[in-house]
């Protein structure tokens, strides 16, 4: 080995060792005497596993949370009440670490004899968003004041014998889905799910195995244990489905129903929308009966089978599926009592957006479904067909996080940015690849998708969040990164094509000038964390670089009417990026968007969002609107349609679910014109900008509290209605519209009038006038504004 391997080598170990150490670990002490516990076999995978431990309570303790860690997913009762719908994230904070959670108990505790049950569901594959311990595994602590109750040999376990361990599911290659099929035998069951099911308190064990110990806290395989980064799933409880129909004959039915034919039936139950669901079912059937459980999604890898016993029962199948519509296959002679099922996510989509027109109410509202079914353990490119967490993915679905999601969905973000960098690898270790299982080393460096998410992904989540510890922990490896790049003598990047020369789905695509301007704008963006961060030394070297482009770009990529290489067919990126970064001289937004941005539609919609957005910057938003409802008209009309394709050329195609569509971040951010002007939304304006709409409704979740904004407008009036949360300033934007404004009134006073402000108002300021809007500065509160033009 020679000296400059050895060299890298130390250093890409000090790197690992500094973004694992970043992560928050809890003490090994805190984990009392716990050991990690399974059965003698160290898997198998697709295995699941019942634990069980008994103890009196003399006194119920004022707090009780216990810590609970697993390899791979759990679910907990108490008492025979559930106590969490799956519990566990995918493995894990960065290499050779495990999450663990922290849950509640007090509320299900009572004095006297309690029970605890767990039941655990080992993987045991490695994919794109899981490293397998190798080894299944519980680790459970807490502390009820009398005593410990921790994880050892004195517990109880069985291999639960109802659970087909060949059950299969999730597709064949390693960039597929982690999870399998639940396939579930009832006649192996253990107890009666009505009176005597094997979490119950007065379930009789003794005849089960004692747990094997497997290991330490913090010992390996499962390494150093890590606080869960996100809240618990958002568990909404079984619900009915809008409604139930047979496949066959399209006829509605209700329950009960009896399938009274010789053959299968396949009822459809209808979902509100593209959900992440568990099905369950209520039957009386004789034993043997096979019910199957799928969705009328065909990228759909997984599925839920239950075989009957004899009498009533039910069944939850708790692989999680998607899709719009549940399709219950019911054997001859099977009464269907209920069918239901649970929606379970990140949170909740507290974002909401309205206007005059429906098209763009119901094309937000798509986006929004869109990015709430592409969030679970991470962020992914979709839910049924890889569950994939890729880099670009996620900087196309950070805008519209801030404009959708609450706080949990902020948190997946954080998570996204902390696993990203923990799990670099190979020769991207320096830099900022994608890392996870299968997809670890240089084959994973998609150099457009990283660069997009140095400026999209990690500079704006810090924007809006000012969570300054995730930019301490990404700024040195996104600054190796960049530094991968080399200068050539025309003062622009050298092409560096990673693993593939790949920048979209869509059509003659360029990557090198694409590349170049993202590299232009991760630049910036990590300038700007530079100065946040204090790290003056860096300034220099950005400050070199970017002047370079910003000199060399034009006579390299002008072709006198678009941005772009000259060889190149001509295409929309190139010159959408170049407007977005400021690479585009402000005396071609016209011809860029007559002869480029409007009519030319060769990008996917991993790209599509920036050629509106590109629109909406040089002001013309009829004609952002225009492209966007040309590019998304054919889904908005499948009124069966919920969320956004991944692709749609030639035609629609891919899954129906993809996370890089973005529309709803243009819409909020340019149409409802409400964005942060300062870190964590301490500063923000609304400047609306309604184009053809009359009215429009928003609600912003931001990290400071919901912004509420309604506008209306008619010919002579417009009226703009505010909800501003705490240690926020916004700047209200009131347009002339090539009108005289003959006054404006807030909350009923009199505030402007013939360009005289009245200042005895309290809390706000007059900002500035021009041309085209009066403005005012205002703290928080209710604001009615209301402008009367002549």
């Amino acid at each position: 080995m020679n000296k400059k391997n050895k060299t890298r080598i130390k250093l890409n170990f000090f790197i690992v060792l500094i973004c694992i150490t970043s992560i928050s670990f809890t003490n090994s002490s805190n984990w009392g005497d716990a050991k990690w516990i399974w059965q003698q076999e160290d898997g198998p995978a697709n295995s699941w596993v019942a634990f069980r431990k008994s103890f009196n309570l003399n006194k119920i303790p004022k707090d009780v949370v216990a810590k609970i860690a697993v390899d791979t997913k759990y679910w907990l009762w108490i008492n025979g009440e559930m106590v969490l719908f799956e519990g566990g994230l995918a493995r894990g904070a960065a290499p050779d670490t495990n999450y663990y959670d922290e849950v509640d108990l007090k509320s299900y505790l009572k004095e006297g004899e309690n029970t605890i049950a767990v039941l655990v569901w080992y993987w045991g594959r490695t994919r794109k968003v899981h490293d397998d311990s190798g080894k299944g595994g519980l680790l459970f602590y807490a502390d009820l004041g009398e005593e410990q109750i921790i994880s050892n040999a004195d517990w109880k376990l069985k291999v639960h014998p109802a659970y087909d361990a060949k059950s299969g599911g999730g597709g064949k290659s390693a960039n597929r889905v982690n999870a399998y099929n639940v396939k579930f035998d009832a006649r192996k069951a253990l107890g009666d799910w009505s009176n005597q099911a094997w979490y119950m308190n007065n379930y009789n064990d003794k005849n089960w195995d004692k747990p094997i110990i497997k290991g330490d806290a913090n010992g390996k395989p499962w390494g150093a244990l890590v606080k869960r980064a996100i809240p618990q799933w958002n568990d909404r409880g079984l619900v009915k489905y809008e409604s139930l129909t047979l496949e066959s004959s399209k006829e509605k039915i209700n329950l009960p129903f009896t399938n009274t034919s010789d053959s299968l039936v396949v009822i459809r139950a209808k979902l509100p929308f593209n959900q992440q669901i568990t099905p369950y079912l209520k039957v009386n059937s004789k034993e043997g009966k096979t019910i199957i459980a799928d969705m009328d999604n065909s990228f759909n890898m997984l599925k839920g089978t239950y075989i009957t016993k004899d009498g009533v029962q039910e069944f939850e199948s708790y692989s999680w599926i998607n899709g719009h519509n549940v399709e219950y296959t019911i054997p001859p002679g099977v009464e269907v009592l209920e069918l239901k099922y649970r929606w379970t996510g990140v949170g909740e989509m507290t974002g909401t957006f309205e206007t005059s027109d429906p098209y763009f109410t119901r094309l937000w509202w798509m986006a929004r479904n869109t990015l709430y079914v592409c969030a679970r353990d991470g962020y992914m490119d979709c839910p049924d067909r890889e569950r994939g967490l890729w880099v670009g993915d996620v900087a196309d679905q950070t805008g519209a996080v801030f404009y959708t999601l609450d706080e949990p969905g902020r948190l997946l973000l954080k998570k996204g940015i902390d696993n990203t960098i923990a799990y670099r690898a190979g020769d991207t270790l320096q830099g900022l690849a994608p890392g996870f299982g299968a997809y670890r080393g240089k084959s994973s460096e998609l150099t457009g998708q990283s660069l997009q998410y140095i400026d999209q992904g990690i500079w704006q989540y810090y924007y809006n969040t000012g969570d300054k510890a995730t930019l301490e922990n990404a700024y040195p490896a996104v600054l190796n990164y960049l530094k991968l790049w080399s200068m050539q003598p025309n003062g622009l990047p050298k092409h560096r094509k990673g693993y593939a020369n790949w920048v979209d789905w869509g059509i003659d695509t360029d990557p090198v000038a694409t590349n170049v301007v993202l590299y232009f704008m991760a630049l910036k963006a990590t300038k700007k964390m530079a100065l946040a961060l204090g790290k003056t030394k860096d300034i220099p070297w950005y400050n070199s670089r970017i002047n370079s482009i910003q000199e060399n770009f034009e006579k390299e990529y002008w072709q006198g009417n678009r941005y772009g290489s000259k060889k190149k067919l001509i295409e929309e990126r190139v010159s959408a990026l170049a407007i977005i970064s400021g690479l585009a001289k402000k005396e071609h937004y016209n011809i860029l968007v007559d002869s480029v941005l409007v009519p030319v539609k060769k990008s996917s919609p991993h790209m599509e969002w920036l050629a509106e957005e590109a629109i909406m910057i040089t002001g013309q938003y009829d004609k952002g609107l225009l492209r966007m409802k040309d590019r998304y008209q054919e889904q908005v009309d499948r009124k069966w349609l919920t969320t956004l394709y991944e692709k749609y050329l030639p035609k629609l195609r891919g899954t129906y679910n993809h996370a890089w569509n973005a529309p709803n971040y243009v819409l909020s951010r340019y149409i409802a014109g409400i964005k942060a002007i300062d870190v964590a939304w301490t500063k923000y304006e609304v400047k609306p900008n309604l184009a053809h709409m009359t009215s429009l409704k928003q609600i912003v979740p931001s990290v400071k509290g919901d912004i509420k904004v309604e506008v209306n407008k008619t010919d002579n009036i417009y009226q703009l209605d505010l909800i501003s949360p705490e240690k926020t300033t916004a700047t209200i934007y009131i347009p002339k519209a090539g009108k005289i404004i003959k006054k404006i009134e807030v909350n009923g006073e009199l505030l402007w009038k013939k360009g005289k402000f009245n200042n005895k108002i309290k809390k706000m300021k007059l900002a500035d006038e021009d041309e085209e809007y009066v403005s005012f500065n205002v703290q928080k509160g209710n604001w009615n504004f209301r402008a009367i033009y002549k």
